[in-house]
């Protein structure tokens, strides 16, 4: 059996707010540590069958990148949940509320330009 690991290191300031991430996996394709200024974890507590989150971000995170980050992250989730379960009805959903986000968020960047 293979194991594979994914290592997390989150540089606190003194009020312990993210200054810097860094993550690790065994199976990265860009070899060696790599820096990011957001994370979303999220782990399946069958004990209590509920979900368990770690959301994370760096004070140089703008705030246009995290709207993007968390519209991609739930067009990612439709893709799992259609594989996962094969609910095209409820992919398609999640799929077009992300649709309808990135439209306002395109609009949203335009207009703050």
């Amino acid at each position: 059996m293979k194991n594979s690991e994914i290592h997390f290191t989150v540089e606190l300031d003194n009020q312990n707010i993210p200054e810097k991430i860094h993550w690790n996996a065994t199976d990265n394709p860009n070899e060696g540590i790599n820096d990011t200024r957001a994370i979303a974890i999220a782990v399946w507590d069958h004990y209590h069958r509920g979900t368990l989150k770690i959301d994370l971000w760096t004070k140089d995170m703008e705030v246009f990148e995290m709207k993007r980050f968390y519209i991609e992250i739930m067009s990612g989730i439709a893709d799992t949940l259609l594989t996962a379960t094969n609910d095209k009805v409820m992919a398609d959903a999640i799929e077009g509320v992300c649709e309808t986000l990135s439209k306002k968020l395109d609009e949203e960047m335009k207009a703050a330009k």
